[in-house]
């Protein structure tokens, strides 16, 4: 049997067994639905609960994680720290959101009145469409690949986590699943939301769970 690969190179060609993603948990520019990508804020007191419930699911499950790397932006960062409090955090810049250049800050209502005609080339043709002070579906897709192409082919671990954003974990997920990228805002992704993908040897990766936010539901921690 050959291997699985994608655009005929071998990806999945590694020790890995498991692929954790995690979406940060809350701040308040998701509270307010501002568009928040290179934007640096911390988690808010609702974000910090949501990671400590997270955390107490993956101990419940018994989730043990060989290694962790995280956007170095604060939501993810902090996100991490809370899960993962006994675990060296590999800290990458590839996997951060995608900088949304003039929407930062700004909610649907706000862009749709001062950049109306940007947004809608922007939802129409995200492959062909750069923001302005920003960056293109593409730039995300390069670097979000360049970052886990080291850790495929560099990290011996069996089973990785990655905190990070809505943003790269559709970028994966689109890969894995081989869906075009202009697909990319189909796949939801909710606020500290749990990916697990397994890898069996020489075959092709199973999505295990996907955007799975029960633990949110939780009243104890």
């Amino acid at each position: 049997m050959q291997p699985y690969t994608r655009n005929g190179i071998g990806f999945f060609l590694f020790k890995m067994k498991q692929l954790v993603l995690i979406r940060h948990a809350e701040t308040d520019y998701n509270l307010k639905a501002k568009y928040c990508g290179f934007s640096n804020p911390p988690l808010n007191s609702k974000g910090i609960l949501q990671a400590k419930k997270l955390k107490s699911k993956l101990i419940r499950f018994n989730l043990k994680v060989d290694r962790v790397y995280s956007s170095d932006l604060k939501r993810a960062l902090e996100t991490a720290e809370i899960i993962f409090p006994n675990k060296h955090l590999e800290l990458n810049s590839d996997f951060r959101e995608m900088n949304f250049g003039i929407f930062e800050g700004l909610n649907y209502q706000e862009i749709m009145q001062k950049y109306p005609q940007i947004y809608i080339r922007w939802i129409d043709e995200p492959l062909n469409t750069t923001l302005p002070k920003g960056e293109g579906l593409m730039d995300l897709f390069r670097r979000v690949k360049r970052g886990l192409s080291k850790i495929f082919t560099q990290d011996k671990a069996e089973t990785v986590a990655i905190v990070t954003h809505a943003g790269p974990i559709r970028i994966i997920l689109c890969e894995i699943l081989n869906y075009k990228l202009e697909h990319f805002w189909k796949i939801k992704q909710d606020i500290s939301a749990l990916n697990i993908i397994n890898y069996p040897k020489n075959l092709a990766p199973v999505i295990v769970k996907v955007n799975d936010t029960f633990h949110l539901m939780l009243k104890d921690i």
